[in-house]
């Protein structure tokens, strides 16, 4: 797996085999141990229709299944996480666009694509499979719709005598936004737990600490460059991967 959120695609498209019975990500090494009374080449297909160039390493019979872990205060975490996300990016659109930057609005969308998978995870917990597709679905393009909104704004930016935006907001509001992931961050460890979704987190929230620093740069040389050039550029990053993550999730309403 190369993207976290790609645990909760496998999951869901999983979900209506029965003889699943526990799914075990390695999310650093990108490896998935599927504990099954399925046949395996249904499982096989199954994974293999999400195009995630996967491969079969081996099967093994008589496996003893993990015990499960009660996730009643890693969820409370994620909830915070969740509220942190979204509650960032309400500010950062918000300033983003007072501001004049890019930057800020794709940081915020980010902030958006990371909440919209953690609320696929919560919200959808014991819905039919019909309705996380539908929710999956609406989340997928809601994300694009925002992103390719930004990409048109950046072009338009590009090619136009546009205002250069202001750098003061640009750095404050990405460094409280870089406080509030490190506080998730910290969160998350805390927790000192090894399951999958829980390192999915701490991964998305590494990510965004890095777009933060991303900003926090461009706003720099915005300073120092007297010039809107690096906040179109680090914005049409962001947007770039913030598509992506909406292209994976419509490929899980689609399957």
């Amino acid at each position: 797996m190369d993207c976290p959120s790609e645990e909760q695609i496998i999951r869901m498209k999983l979900e209506p085999f029965n003889g699943v019975k526990y799914l075990d990500f390695d999310i650093p090494n990108r490896k998935l141990k599927v504990y099954h009374t399925e046949k395996v080449d249904e499982i096989h297909q199954a994974i293999t229709a999400l195009n995630f160039n996967e491969r079969l390493e081996k099967t093994e019979e008589n496996v003893d299944l993990p015990s499960t872990i009660d996730d009643t205060q890693q969820r409370k975490i994620l909830w915070c996480v969740l509220g942190i996300n979204f509650g960032f990016f309400v500010v950062e659109m918000t300033t983003g666009w007072i501001s004049r930057s890019m930057g800020l609005v794709a940081d915020s969308l980010d902030m958006l694509a990371d909440s919209i998978v953690y609320g696929l995870s919560l919200f959808a917990v014991g819905a039919a499979m019909a309705r996380k597709k539908k929710v999956a679905k609406i989340s997928g393009y809601f994300q694009m719709g925002l992103a390719l909104l930004g990409f048109s704004e950046v072009l338009r930016r590009f090619f136009s005598q546009s205002e250069t935006p202001l750098f003061q907001w640009m750095i404050i509001i990405s460094v409280l936004a870089l406080i509030g992931n490190l506080v998730s961050l910290w969160l998350i460890n805390k927790a000192k737990s090894e399951e999958a979704h829980m390192q999915a987190s701490a991964i998305f929230t590494s990510n965004d600490i890095v777009v933060n620093g991303g900003v926090i740069l461009a706003g720099v040389l915005v300073y120092l460059l007297e010039s809107k050039w690096p906040d179109l550029a680090i914005g049409g990053i962001v947007f770039a991967f913030v598509m992506r993550g909406a292209v994976r999730i419509l490929k899980l309403a689609r399957t």
